[in-house]
């Protein structure tokens, strides 16, 4: 069986394994969890209130810390967000998302996407290994790695 609604391919399978294994390096220093969410549009809403619905409606909220971040982006509309948990919120402050944002806007500006997304990962993980280090005890990968495709 097939569909008519083939999801849109974003990055090459290399491009998305070094997306994924970022998330993966950066989860297994620290409590916190990471997501990609990437779509074609962003319509009617802005960029980081659709991460904001995102983020609960992949039940990022119910980590145990409160420390999940999503990286949100809609590439034909060129419009993106990262969006922390009230855990890691509390510790980074705003200006630490202004930052990251400007770390994947300047990355995209280059058409460096997959770079920009990891070093962004990167960054966030080291954010989240210094508030939220990984306990070998009680830490489990609480949410998947894999990037998630919308429309």
């Amino acid at each position: 069986m097939f569909s008519l609604f083939k999801k849109k391919r974003f990055f090459n399978e290399h491009e998305e394994k070094l997306i994924t294994e970022a998330v993966r390096n950066a989860e297994m220093r620290t409590s916190g969890e990471i997501r990609v969410f990437i779509e074609s549009h962003c319509k009617y809403m802005d960029a980081l209130d659709r991460a904001g619905e995102l983020f609960f409606n992949l039940k990022m909220e119910q980590t145990a810390e409160r420390n999940g971040v999503l990286l949100y982006l809609a590439m034909k509309d060129r419009q993106l967000a990262v969006f922390g948990d009230e855990g890691i919120h509390k510790k980074v402050g705003l200006e630490y998302w202004y930052k990251e944002v400007g770390v994947l806007t300047s990355n995209f500006n280059k058409e460096n996407y997959a770079e920009g997304i990891s070093q962004c990962i990167k960054d966030i993980g080291e954010a989240l290994h210094y508030h939220f280090p990984y306990n070998s005890s009680i830490d489990k990968n609480e949410l998947p790695d894999d990037i998630v495709f919308g429309k």
